[in-house]
């Protein structure tokens, strides 16, 4: 099993930055991939930013150029730096981790419990 969790979450102004924390911990494992998700209320949730394990990034059309991802393999976290923060990027954050559990070799999908990211104009 592999826990995930988020922090960093908090209210800024516009303009602003936040930088977001996904930290893994759990039995012997590998993280093939961590992404981080994003949901407004009544919105369907979007897929922000991955980052593989060789380190290859993808951030969203919405979000590129303001937002970045970065992993610390050695301390088994995640970053997401977001600058120049706007009022539309108010949401409820999760970090979500594709990861193998080396004792069992089984491959799972994880998810952090959320941490609220709100953006007042």
């Amino acid at each position: 099993q592999v826990q995930l969790v988020e922090s960093g979450g908090g209210l800024v102004q516009a303009g602003g930055s936040l930088r977001l924390s996904c930290r893994a911990s759990g039995s012997r494992f590998s993280i093939y991939a961590t992404r981080w998700y994003r949901q407004a209320p009544g919105n369907q949730r979007e897929l922000v930013a991955s980052i593989s394990s060789g380190g290859a990034t993808n951030i969203a059309d919405s979000v590129k150029g303001r937002f970045t991802i970065s992993r610390d393999n050695a301390k088994n976290t995640a970053y997401l730096q977001m600058n120049s923060l706007k009022p539309e990027d108010t949401a409820v954050y999760y970090c979500n981790a594709a990861a193998v559990d080396l004792e069992t070799a089984r491959v799972g999908d994880y998810w952090g419990q959320g941490t609220q990211v709100t953006v007042s104009s």
